[in-house]
């Protein structure tokens, strides 16, 4: 039996009530720092819900790209040091579609709101990306 709010329950009230109560009540500078505050809030909000399944994503595609067993980040490193020599490239199958699936899910989680991600988001969505 959870007795306690989960994280983001946490962090929602957080930020509910530095938007609501706080913010409406301070300016300047303080009234900056509180949206910036807001902002990360938001970021590890949706870091915490969508990040583990972003990366589960992430490290299967980079296991098939590679083929290549290890975690996340040596996958990584892996593939950049493989595109920095040139044994992977623009032509390597799967390539660009896994960039900009990764990329997408990235800015998902630190800037959902971005026009540019809104229009990529919609169109990849449109021709069954996700």
């Amino acid at each position: 039996m959870r007795e306690q709010p989960a994280a983001t329950e946490l962090l929602q009230a957080v930020t509910d009530f530095l938007r609501d109560d706080a913010l409406p009540r301070l300016d300047g500078l303080t009234a900056f720092h509180a949206r910036i505050a807001i902002s990360l809030l938001g970021i590890v909000m949706r870091e915490l819900e969508q990040g583990p399944e972003a990366e589960a994503r992430e490290h299967a595609a980079l296991r098939t790209l590679t083929g290549s067993k290890g975690d996340l980040d040596a996958l990584n490193r892996e593939l950049c040091a493989r595109i920095a020599s040139g044994e992977i490239d623009v032509q390597t199958p799967g390539l660009l579609p896994f960039l900009l699936r990764t990329g997408l899910a990235k800015l998902a989680i630190d800037q959902p709101t971005y026009s540019t991600y809104q229009r990529l988001n919609n169109q990849h969505d449109k021709e069954g990306g996700h």
